[in-house]
């Protein structure tokens, strides 16, 4: 038995333990994900076109356990416990090496003051880069999240922070959302030693109409880093709006890094979601330009898809992508899959 196969078993065995003492006591616990696959071609930028089985190319696959136990007065603790999955070779994890617990690892208290957890929290800027786009958070095909946090982005963070505190306001009544992060560098080691990451957002939701600004600062990352580096400093403005026959989306940012080359980034995306029935249309559009002292690069990418809704929990989906890169040549994916939740 693999390593990785014992390591799921055991969670399936603490998950089901977990349920089976919830009725005994205050706490309750349940196993819920999401299993993306699609069979896809893929021509990379500079690369040669192969047919690939995929995972996550709308959402990444994951699976999770989350619980909580009412403390009385209010207040409640609770935890989250999340990994990725890799429909295609059931492996853990985005990639080799990627933490089991990768997606979110966090334990805290909830009240009337909001929700304060611990542990591996998603960044502000992750979150709302991927709630104002019509693709969401899909690498495959969203022009934005791929712009900002793909392998050739211009985040230099991962999009989960490791020894994080995390909060949130808790509030679905009223119109104004709050999210701060912030993290250590414990595990981050380099001269001169590494600083502190802090991020926050803010949104106004209120009926068809959705706005958020999203500020980041970036002292220590796992990634890999440019030469000379000191921090990276991120903006994004994000809005949607429902007119009901069509949603449509639209993000503006800039991302400067402070290194030898001191490179900066303006990136934006516009698009739309539209409804046929039980499906959507998807279509959006990202641009990012970077700059730096020696040169300056441009991306554009445009997305179209359909998603169609067999039931609540179902979905099956065809999406397409091109992109173009300044010097290098275009690149394009077109993919079929599909989706459970559960």
């Amino acid at each position: 038995m693999s390593r990785t196969t014992s390591s799921i078993r055991c969670t399936l065995a603490a998950a089901v333990a977990l349920l089976c003492s919830a009725g005994a006591g205050a706490q309750t616990a349940v196993v819920y994900g999401l299993l993306d696959a699609s069979g896809a071609r893929v021509k990379p930028i500079g690369g040669q076109s192969q047919y690939e089985l995929d995972s996550g190319n709308l959402t990444r696959s994951f699976l999770g356990i989350r619980g909580s136990e009412d403390l009385g007065g209010g207040l409640r603790a609770v935890f989250r416990l999340e990994t990725y999955v890799r429909v295609d070779s059931g492996a853990a994890g985005r990639f080799t090496g990627d933490a089991f617990w990768g997606r979110e690892s966090s334990v805290g208290l909830s009240g009337a003051f909001g929700t304060s957890v611990l542990g591996r929290n998603a960044s502000p800027l992750y979150l709302q880069t991927t709630a104002f786009n019509p693709f969401g958070e899909g690498f495959g095909f969203s022009p934005a999240t791929r712009q900002y946090f793909g392998t050739t982005g211009a985040m230099l963070s991962d999009t989960r922070w490791n020894n994080s505190i995390s909060y949130t306001n808790n509030t679905t009544d009223a119109p104004l959302r709050v999210h701060f992060a912030a993290n250590l560098p414990e595990e981050a080691a380099r001269t001169p030693p590494p600083g502190r990451n802090f991020g926050t957002s803010v949104a106004y939701i209120t009926g068809p109409f959705a706005v958020s600004f999203a500020v980041e600062r970036i002292e220590n990352t796992p990634l890999a880093i440019p030469a000379g580096f000191h921090r990276q400093t991120a903006l994004q403005l994000g809005a949607t709006y429902d007119f009901k026959f069509v949603r449509v989306y639209g993000q503006a940012g800039r991302v400067k890094t402070d290194a030898d080359l001191d490179e900066k980034t303006t990136l934006y995306q516009l698009g739309a979601a539209v409804p046929i029935g039980t499906g959507l249309i998807l279509a959006s559009y990202g641009q990012s330009h970077k700059s730096s002292r020696i040169m300056g690069t441009t991306d554009r990418t445009v997305s179209l898809g359909y998603d169609y809704f067999l039931s609540k929990s179902t979905d099956i989906y065809v999406a397409a992508l091109h992109e173009k890169m300044s010097f290098v040549s275009s690149g394009n994916s077109l993919a079929g899959g599909v989706r459970v939740r559960f």
